[in-house]
């Protein structure tokens, strides 16, 4: 599917700022926070009523084909589903658990639920999946307490269920039995008499009402069930339609298997897409060796409009976009704008992505970035300008203000604005934690200028203050920046890089692969152990370390040696996320005998050149 490309238009900011005597500093935009609905779904009910067949969201049925679902027919859908909600029971306190990846039958669960007030929670299904003692998953459940469990294949999901939950907690399904418990079947949901129960719970949501909960990725503790309101998200939305103005005149297109247990996916795509009366194709695929082949053959039949993906995902993407014409072709054919979050994209990735968008565009497609949380919306900070490199994160949201607050020699970011969250469900300390005396909330994370004093030049990632170590001379590391620093230096040889060295005298690093690179650089069908000790892999880490270590200023910025990870990241361990972001301690943490090997006489070791010569 190809299509005209509209201009891809943004708001104009003008951005205010204001240094306190403490050393604090404010940023916040002129323009004013525009209306926007009572209910999330208040979005869908309009247009349904506007433009009733266009298509809202499509998945790949059994044949392969997509199966699409327009807005008239989901609207009938949801509001089915929430009258059977009502009938059950549902409430704040017994709400919606879905135990599924993405899909129309979850996408449909979770606004019916959300239509009449009942909170719905999409976990990651490999807390249930992974197998063990499912910690995570019991973790979850004395949180939420919940009414009801969605899998959409209870075959799968059943033994997590049965392991972890009562069995008086009934289960809905699209296929499946439940043995030992009440099932309700997805197809009778959907066809449930519209009810007035129904109609009056959606008229009694409030801008405080309990839209959903989204958990933290719990990699350094147990998940956190972080409230979403109904405000969070329907402010949350008006902020990226003044600054994305061009989905508002032309309704997006997006091709996108990120999951919905995440912000970025769950609230910010997911509800632009509705909230602009889009479509959603959901792409069964993902950045993996062979999930990349099935978004490449979703990227071959649906141009996007607005693009989304983790650095990683892009990385896997540039391998095939840079070779298929015919994808390349239809991937920009329509194409305002490349978004990526999750992680922080090296210089090489952004540089194959620019040169990949000029052989087809002229000009090329504008590249884009933000930074948020959970607990923000996740909307909070977004480039919204042309820039020639990666890193710049952007300028305060409409309705945010964006509050640095020194803390030695960095600055915390903190924010204030309606698409803040409240809390964390049942955890009133953990709340009061989170927020500083003046009620703005607390990133944990360090900012700095693009431009010293600038703030209208936007803002750069300076680490997360908790990652931060100390050498044993006393120096202070910011692993942040230098991960982003050391990823691009090895020149497209590594997906991310984890910082290892404290109270150590020298920093080290282990290097997590990008594997296609690296066999393209042996030139031998070569995997695992083996292609890491190729010479040509080895010899250009050394090389690269060197050139690394010639630009560095200092102890705290110098990586003096590294190692391969050869073992995939574990979700399980908390080390990475299921959309790929790494958690720096846990690596270490559960590694700690690799990272230690550093320092050892360890043959896998790599040294930079200068050192060998």
């Amino acid at each position: 599917m190809t299509g005209t490309r509209p201009d891809a238009t943004f708001w104009t900011p003008t951005v205010r700022s204001e240094t306190r005597a403490d050393g604090s500093i404010l940023v916040w935009q002129d323009e004013p926070l525009g209306g926007y609905a009572r209910a999330i779904t208040e979005y869908f009910g309009h247009w349904a009523e506007r433009t009733p067949d266009t298509v809202w969201m499509a998945e790949r049925g059994p044949d392969g084909a997509w199966a699409e679902t327009t807005y008239a027919e989901g609207w009938d859908r949801i509001r089915a589903i929430g009258s059977a909600l009502m009938e059950m029971g549902l409430s704040e306190d017994r709400p919606l658990l879905i135990l599924s990846g993405n899909s129309v039958a979850h996408a449909l669960m979770a606004l019916g639920a959300q239509h009449v007030g009942v909170p719905s929670a999409a976990l990651a299904p490999a807390y249930a999946l992974s197998g063990g003692d499912h910690a995570k998953l019991r973790d979850v459940a004395e949180q939420l307490t919940p009414g009801l469990i969605f899998a959409d294949r209870t075959q799968k999901f059943l033994p997590a269920i049965d392991a972890v939950f009562a069995a008086d907690v009934p289960v809905a399904s699209v296929e499946g039995d439940a043995p030992g418990r009440v099932r309700h079947a997805f197809a009778d949901l959907v066809a449930t008499p519209r009810s007035a129960a129904m109609e009056a719970a959606h008229a009694a949501i409030t801008p405080d009402t309990v839209a959903k909960f989204l958990f933290t990725s719990g990699t350094t503790g147990s998940p956190k069930a972080v409230i979403n309101t109904h405000e969070m998200l329907c402010s949350n939305q008006q902020m990226v339609r003044q600054c994305f103005v061009f989905v508002t005149e032309t309704p997006p297109v997006v091709v996108d298997w990120a999951p919905w247990n995440h912000t970025a996916a769950g609230n910010k795509v997911f509800n632009m897409v509705m909230t602009n009366g889009g479509t959603y194709y959901i792409d069964d695929g993902k950045p993996t060796p062979d999930g990349i082949l099935k978004t490449v053959r979703n990227l071959k039949e649906i141009a996007p409009t607005w693009y989304f993906n983790v650095p990683l995902g892009y990385q896997m993407l540039l391998d095939h976009l840079e070779g298929d014409a015919d994808l390349r072709r239809t991937f920009f054919s329509r194409l305002c704008m490349l978004f990526y979050a999750g992680a922080g994209m090296s210089q090489p990735v952004w540089d194959r992505l620019t040169a990949a968008s000029e052989r087809e565009v002229p000009g090329g497609v504008m590249i884009s970035t933000g930074f948020g949380s959970t607990e923000t919306g996740p909307f909070a900070l977004n480039l919204t300008e042309r820039l020639e490199s990666s890193g710049n994160l952007g300028i305060p949201a409409h309705g945010v203000s964006f509050k640095l607050v020194p803390q030695g020699d960095k600055l915390e970011g903190r924010i204030k604005s309606p698409s803040v969250t409240p809390g964390y469900w049942r955890n009133p300390k953990l709340s009061a934690e989170a927020f500083d005396e003046e009620g703005y909330y607390c990133f944990g994370d360090a900012f700095k200028f693009a431009e010293d004093g600038n703030p209208a030049a936007g803002f750069l990632f300076d680490g997360r203050l908790a990652e931060n170590f100390k050498l044993a001379s006393g120096t202070w590391v910011a692993v942040g920046p230098l991960r982003a620093v050391l990823t691009n230096d090895l020149k497209g040889l590594a997906s991310d890089t984890v910082i290892a060295g404290e109270e150590r005298t020298e920093l080290g690093a282990l290097i997590v692969p990008d594997w296609s690179a690296l066999r393209a650089l042996a030139g031998e069908a070569l995997e695992g152990e083996a292609l890491l000790a190729h010479p040509k892999v080895r010899g250009a880490v050394a090389q690269a370390l060197a050139d690394h270590m010639a630009r560095s200023t200092g102890s705290a910025s110098r990586v003096t040696r590294a190692m391969f990870l050869a073992d995939p990241l574990e979700f399980d361990k908390g080390e990475v996320t299921d959309k790929g972001s790494i958690n720096q301690r846990a690596v270490l943490r559960h590694r700690k005998a690799l990272a230690d090997a550093l320092w050892e006489d360890d043959p896998r070791v790599i040294l930079p050149a200068t050192e060998r010569a």
